[in-house]
């Protein structure tokens, strides 16, 4: 009976939003910031990521949610993601800050949708950067990680956005690098190769026999030093100009990249910022 229930909501969801387009109302729901419609997770999953959704929403005072379907009943993945917050009472404050990530198993999409505050957080750079991190766990059908690994970059993200300086173009989260990993491969993979040099080596000095000083394996009287000159023969000077500073060049968009978020308006009548893919 549950499980009936949880598939008729986003069907009458679907309908209700039909309805909104052309009769807008205000926000004024009251669902939780987990909504596994299409059950991808059980029991303890759900329970365990709505904490965290929870925690990490009231904390930072901006809702972070995660909706699941099983269609889009053949509206745009963006417009329903819009819509369900925009329409579900999501957001802190005035700017109803917030970001929402939906996923439709149907139409194998997904989209995250930002609004208020989180616009300015969660930029197109920042949000394509968390985007590998999830889509592969999703493609693996590991959901419970996709969501909980979106959960805890929200988090990160909104903690760096609060020192002044949101990710962005260039200024993308640092992964842990495992220095003690990679040392431990590095001293195997040399340890390798010096036992392979040892064995080709020793294997070239058969027919050599054991000394206990080095002047022993040169032959006596075979090299013979009878002058010794130093010769300086010529010298090479190269000059080259130094090149000018061109002055008339433009510095307004360095490197031809800009950062900031990319944004629409929704049917609410809403400003969001956001991206979409497939898996």
């Amino acid at each position: 009976m549950k499980k009936i229930k949880k598939r008729l909501i986003p069907v009458l969801f679907a309908l209700l939003l039909s309805v909104m387009a052309v009769f807008p109302v205000s926000a004024e729901g009251d669902l939780p910031r987990l909504c596994d419609y299409a059950d991808l997770l059980s029991d303890s999953e759900e329970a365990e990521l709505l904490n965290k959704l929870d925690e990490i929403s009231e904390r930072q005072q901006m809702d972070v949610v995660v909706v699941t379907v099983d269609s889009l009943e053949g509206m745009d993945v963006m417009v329903y993601a819009d819509d369900f917050y925009d329409y579900n009472g999501y957001g802190f404050g005035e700017g109803r800050d917030g970001i929402l990530f939906l996923l439709s198993m149907g139409e194998r999409q997904w989209n995250i949708t930002t609004r208020g505050y989180a616009i300015t957080v969660f930029t197109d750079a920042g949000m394509e950067y968390m985007e590998d991190w999830i889509v592969t766990n999703l493609k693996d059908g590991a959901y419970a990680a996709a969501f909980t690994t979106f959960a805890d970059y929200c988090d990160r993200y909104i903690t760096q956005a609060a020192t002044g300086m949101p990710y962005d173009v260039d200024n993308l989260p640092s992964e842990p690098f495992p220095y003690f990993t990679l040392l431990i491969i590095c001293f195997a993979i040399a340890f390798v190769i010096a036992l392979i040099a040892m064995a080709i080596m020793k294997g070239q000095l058969k027919s050599v026999g054991n000394r206990w000083r080095a002047d022993e394996y040169v032959k006596k009287d075979s090299m013979k030093l009878t002058k010794k000159n130093d010769l300086f023969l010529y010298r090479h000077v190269e000059r080259r100009e130094k090149p000018k500073e061109d002055t008339s060049s433009s510095s307004s968009n360095s490197g031809g990249s800009k950062g900031g978020s990319t944004t629409h308006v929704s049917s609410s009548g809403a400003t969001h910022g956001g991206r979409s893919g497939t898996f």
